[in-house]
Parts: structure tokens; sequence; C-alpha cells
């Protein structure tokens, strides 16, 4: 027998007490979904704050004390430089636009972090940043490299500043060294080479001429450390560019003056004071004279080495990276105004 409809109704009691809980949940779930939209936006907010964040080109390219500060350049130099390398270099991801590529390699010479530190900095991987380091400095090399040139005799003398006028007007070069740390390298012939008595670590040397302009005309491939400055001279190749009546400009330490007199060219250096109780008052003139204009070559390197990854320990897997981050920091150096006034 079916039962009857008061007795399928709800007592009124029991409706209300469920009713009371329909509208206490109903209020709960509107509750609730306010404070989840609420997170929804902060979410996004976040996310957008993060993005801002970011290291990229676009992100830090307007802010031009900033700029300068990471790369070493301007925006003008690098927009140019990107143009140059169009069709030399590739996108490694598509994360990184061609610029955010170019504002690594630059931020790793110019501050000489980690790949680490920059992988965090682009909310990329270590590999990527590996990689397109390994990618972009051959071909930033070689795209830069005619910027380091050895300029005509006749350029020389046509940008002879004034200082050089008058006792140094031949001067057709100054030579100096310059040395960059590496790791200990496992290996014991590489360690033995490399090491240098005069720094007492590993280093990798290389041999560095400027125009009397203050401009960076040659860079020698680096060298083992334990190399004299005489052998690098001879076998770099910078003998090969000297013409007769040359002077070229150096310290005590290159004891190259037989080489140089057989190409016609002439070397400068301070007078040796050993064995003698005072040198001639002409001799004292010349070696301040020289002291004077030799200087620029250690204002340069200085200029140079402001890319902080030529002033620390290279490790020994980017070792052979180091000849091309030397190029481009060279060619970049010379992009900049001469520390030699004019």
């Amino acid at each position: 027998m079916a039962p009857v409809e008061e007795d399928a109704m709800v007592p009124k009691k029991d409706y209300d007490n469920l009713r009371h809980m329909y509208d206490c949940i109903n209020v709960e779930y509107v509750n609730l979904r306010q404070e989840f939209g609420e997170i929804q936006n902060e979410n996004k907010k976040l996310k957008e704050e993060l993005q801002n964040n970011k290291y990229s080109y676009l992100s830090v390219r307007n802010n031009t004390v900033q700029f300068l500060f990471l790369t070493g350049i301007t925006t003008i130099i690098f927009d140019w430089l990107l143009k140059k390398l169009k069709g030399n270099v590739e996108k490694l991801t598509e994360i990184l636009t061609l610029g955010d590529h170019l504002l690594i390699v630059l931020m790793k010479l110019r501050l000489g972090l980690t790949n680490t530190d920059i992988a965090f900095r682009f909310k990329v991987s270590n590999s990527t940043i590996s990689c397109i380091l390994r990618t972009w400095l051959p071909s930033m090399a070689k795209v830069l490299k005619p910027l380091i040139k050895w300029p005509s005799k006749t350029a020389v003398l046509k940008n002879m500043p004034k200082s050089f006028k008058k006792h140094f007007k031949r001067c057709r070069c100054i030579l100096d060294c310059t040395e960059i740390f590496i790791d200990r390298p496992s290996n014991l012939t590489a360690r033995a080479q490399t090491w240098s008595t005069y720094k007492h670590h590993n280093t990798v040397k290389y041999l560095v001429g400027i125009t009397p302009a203050g401009a960076i005309s040659f860079l020698s491939p680096g060298w083992g450390g334990r190399v004299s400055d005489k052998q690098i001279t001879k076998q770099s190749g910078f003998l090969d560019l000297l013409e007769p009546r040359d002077d070229i400009l150096a310290d005590r330490g290159f004891l190259i003056r037989e080489e140089l007199a057989a190409y016609g060219a002439t070397l400068r250096i301070p007078n040796f004071t050993k064995g003698k109780r005072q040198l001639p008052a002409n001799e004292v003139d010349t070696s301040r004279q020289l002291s004077r204009v030799r200087i620029h070559i250690e204002r340069v390197i200085g200029r140079w080495k402001n890319f902080k990854i030529l002033q620390s320990v290279i490790p020994v897997s980017q070792v052979d990276l180091l000849d091309d981050m030397v190029n481009v920091c060279g060619a970049l150096t010379n992009l900049c105004k001469s520390v030699v006034p004019r």
C-alpha cells in the first residue's frame, strides 16, 4: 500500500534545519568563490611581477645606466652588434629572443657571472646558458675581430697624439703582456705549462699591442703562463707586422732588441740602472718621458679588464673559449672613447 502524501512529507522541524544548512552552505560557497577569484587575481599579478623581474633585453634596455653596467656598451652599439651578428648566430631556445642571447653573453663578459647566476636571472637551465656561450662567443669573435686592426704607418702618424710627437714620433706600437688566471688543470703537463712564477698561479698569457692613439692593434693567442714575453713576441706573428724605422715601446722585461733590429725596428725601453751609480741627466729625462707615454697601455689593459671575466679565475672547462672572450672584450674596448688625449 502506497504511503499517503502526509506520511511522505519531511517534518517541518527537519525541513527548517535542512533549509538552514543549505543557506549556510550557499553562503560559504559564495564566500569561497569570491576568495578563489581573489587568489586568481593575486596569482596573475604575481606572474606578471615574476615576468617583469625576469632579465630580458626589453626589460633593461630603457635604463641607460643599468644597461651600461650590465653590458659595458650602449644600446646603440648593442643594436649595431645584434644586426651584424644576424645570419651568423641562431636562437637556441624559444624562451629567449636573439637580444636576450646577446645580453647573456655580454653580462657573462662584463660582470664575470657564473653560468648558474645567469640561468637564475633569465629563468633557464645551466645547460642553456652554456650552449649559448659556446655557440655565440666564437661567432662574436669572428664578427668583431676586424675591430682589432694593425693600422698602416700613415694612419698611425695621422692620429699621433701630441704627447708622442716630440720624443716618440716614430712610435708604431706600445707592447705589454698580461695574464688571466685559470683553475689548476688536472693534467700535469698543462699544469706545468700554465704555471706563472710571476703571478704564483696558473695563467694564460697574452701579448697586447696598442697604437699611440690608444687603440688595441694586436692581441696574440693565449700562451701558457710559464712562457717568456720574448718567446711570445717571437712566435705570435707580431714581428711580421713591423716595418723599417718603427719604434716599439715596452718595459724592461722585453729583451727583444735584436729580434726587432732584424726587421729594421727599434726597441725603446727605460734605461737600466743596474751597475750604474747614477744615470746621465739625458737618460733620466728620456726614461721619464718614456714612462709617461708607456703608461697608456696599462690604462688600456685596465679598461679592457673592466670586462670582469678577464679578472676572474676561468674554469678549466671554459679555457678553450678564452681566446674568443679576449678578442670580443678587446674589440668592444676599441669601441669606447680612447684613454689617450689627442
